[in-house]
């Protein structure tokens, strides 16, 4: 049973910073890429950012010079560094992972969620 759990939303003034925490567990054989989702009310899920095996990034133009994703792959563990925080930020954030459980296959994990608010 693999789970992904997030940590670190919460609330903050505009300008403000977080850090959120998504950290892998369970029968991991390894882990391929990770990424940051969030789905403000209304709105669809979007991709915040991404990071893959060998490193590199991607994010939404929005939040681009703002957030830094990074992984710890000795941890299972990924980041979400969120500076600059704007009222558009709001949503609720979720962690995703492509896991390998059984080589070669791949499965991709969600984690529940954590909530961000950013208040004028």
């Amino acid at each position: 049973q693999v789970q992904l759990v997030e940590s670190g939303g919460g609330l903050v003034q505009a300008g403000g910073s977080l850090r959120l925490s998504c950290v892998a567990s369970g029968n991991i054989f390894s882990i391929s890429s990770m990424g940051w989702y969030r789905q403000a009310p209304g709105k669809q899920r979007e991709l915040v950012a991404q990071i893959t095996s060998g490193g590199t990034t991607n994010y939404v133009d929005s939040v681009k010079g703002r957030f830094t994703i990074s992984r710890d792959n000795a941890k299972n563990t990924f980041y979400l560094q969120m500076n600059s925080l704007k009222p558009d930020d709001t949503a609720v954030y979720y962690c995703n992972a492509e896991i390998v459980v059984v080589v070669p296959y791949k499965i991709l994990y969600w984690g529940q969620g954590t909530q961000v608010t950013v208040s004028s």
